[in-house]
């Protein structure tokens, strides 16, 4: 397993997250978002990631910058369960949208949880799976 987060998989392009917010669509679990969109890049990456952290709720990027390394050292352990289930280049953008301060082990716990509904809303299942759940 890879665990890394290299450059390549850093979302930087100014017109793909312009592109995220306006034709892009969400997944939250408190206090955790994902806003995300198929297709927009160059198809040898599976997955362009971007982080934020609002200045509305933590004035002092001290904690700004707490919550997005956090964010991304959550979203680094935990891309496995993303990229094995996508079957087409993503681009994400991870928000943490609450004044509360949760510990590294909830923001974990529900970056999981978070990526398992994204994956459940959006990840078609072959059909040779659905027909062998129908029998049953």
């Amino acid at each position: 397993m890879n665990f890394t987060y290299p450059k390549t998989e850093k979302l930087k392009s100014k017109i793909t997250i312009g592109l995220l917010f306006t034709e892009g669509k969400s997944v939250s679990k408190y206090p955790l978002r994902l806003v995300y969109k198929a297709g927009s890049f160059d198809k040898s990456e599976k997955i362009k990631m971007g982080v934020s952290v609002s200045k509305k709720n933590f004035k002092k990027a001290v904690d700004r910058n707490y919550f997005k390394r956090v964010l991304r050292e959550t979203y680094r352990l935990n891309k496995h369960l993303l990229i094995d289930n996508l079957d087409q280049p993503y681009s994400f953008m991870f928000f943490y949208q609450t004044k509360d301060r949760l510990s590294y082990q909830e923001i974990n716990t529900k970056t999981i949880q978070l990526f398992e509904k994204f994956i459940a809303q959006n990840i078609k299942k072959p059909a040779s799976e659905i027909d062998s759940i129908s029998e049953i």
